[in-house]
C-alpha cells in the first residue's frame, strides 16, 4: 500500500498529530516516519484518492494541528510515496536541505491576499480621474447614449482605463502589505484577480499584517480584498 505524505518536521517537533484522522473514508490514522533529525507525517493512502472536499480538509487539518507547534514543510494534496521505507530514504538523502528550510520557516505563517475591483466604484473612479473620458461619457449620455461608434469608442476607452487601474492597484496591494511581511510570493495570474500574492509573516506579527489589510480596505474602498490565512507556508516551500 502506498504512503500518503502530509508534511515534514523536525523529529523533536513538540506537537505531532497522534491518531488524528487523515485522508480516506474512513479516515486513515496519521503516524510518523522518521530518519535522522527529521520525521514525516504520513498515513496509508486510499486506493481511490480524489481531491474531495472531505480529504482536502483532512489534509489541511493535519498540517494545521502540527503547524501550531512549530515549523512544518507542507506537502501538496495528493503527495504519495511507494511505502514508508521510500519516505525514510528521501528524508535521509535530503536531511540537510529540509533542516535548512525548517529553520528558515520557524515561527512563520503564510497569508494569501487576492484583490479585485468593485466594478461600479472603479468605473466612477476612472471617470473622475480622466476629464476627457468623463466629457465623452457625458456627451454620450446627453445624446441619449450616443451612436454605435460613440458607444464603441467610450467602451474601448473605459476598458483601457480600467486595465491600467488594475495594474496600478495590483502593485498598490503588494506595496501596502509587504512591509508587514518577511517576503512575498506572487501567485499565478488568474482571471478576475488584479492581485494574487502570498506573504510570509512572522508569527508574532500576524495581528499587524491583518491590521494592514484592514487599513488597505478602508483607504481604498474600490478594492475587494480576500484574505486567507494563516496557512501552512505552501508558497515558500520547494
Amino acid at each position: 500500500m502506498s504512503t500518503y505524505v502530509y508534511g515534514i518536521a523536525r523529529r523533536s517537533h513538540p506537537r505531532l498529530p497522534g491518531e488524528a484522522g487523515g485522508v480516506g473514508d474512513p479516515p486513515r490514522p496519521v503516524r510518523t516516519v522518521g530518519a535522522g533529525e527529521l520525521t514525516a507525517l504520513v498515513s496509508d493512502a486510499p486506493e481511490d484518492l480524489r481531491p474531495k472536499r472531505r480529504d482536502l480538509i483532512a489534509h489541511q487539518s493535519v498540517l494545521a494541528e502540527a503547524g501550531a507547534g512549530g515549523a512544518v514543510l507542507p506537502m501538496r494534496f495528493g503527495s504519495l510515496s511507494p511505502d514508508d521505507e521510500a519516505v525514510r530514504t528521501v528524508l535521509a538523502e535530503r536531511e540537510k536541505h529540509y533542516l535548512e528550510r525548517l529553520e528558515a520557516l520557524d515561527n512563520k505563517l503564510e497569508y494569501n491576499v487576492k484583490a479585485t475591483h468593485d466594478e461600479e466604484a472603479v468605473l466612477h473612479q476612472v471617470l473622475s480621474d480622466d476629464p476627457d473620458l468623463r466629457a465623452l461619457n457625458d456627451a454620450n449620455r446627453a445624446a441619449g447614449g450616443g451612436s454605435y461608434e460613440q458607444k464603441l469608442r467610450l467602451g474601448e476607452r473605459v476598458v483601457a482605463a480600467v486595465q491600467q487601474r488594475e495594474r496600478h492597484d495590483g502593485e498598490l496591494v503588494r506595496q501596502a502589505l509587504e512591509g508587514a511581511a518577511l517576503t512575498i510570493s506572487p501567485g499565478p495570474d488568474s482571471v478576475g484577480w488584479l492581485a494574487n500574492v502570498s506573504f510570509l509573516v512572522d508569527r508574532d506579527r500576524t495581528a499587524e499584517f491583518v491590521e494592514a489589510v484592514d487599513a488597505l480596505r478602508k483607504e481604498h474602498p474600490h478594492l475587494v480584498i480576500q484574505l486567507n490565512g494563516p496557512l501552512p507556508p505552501y508558497s515558500f516551500v520547494e
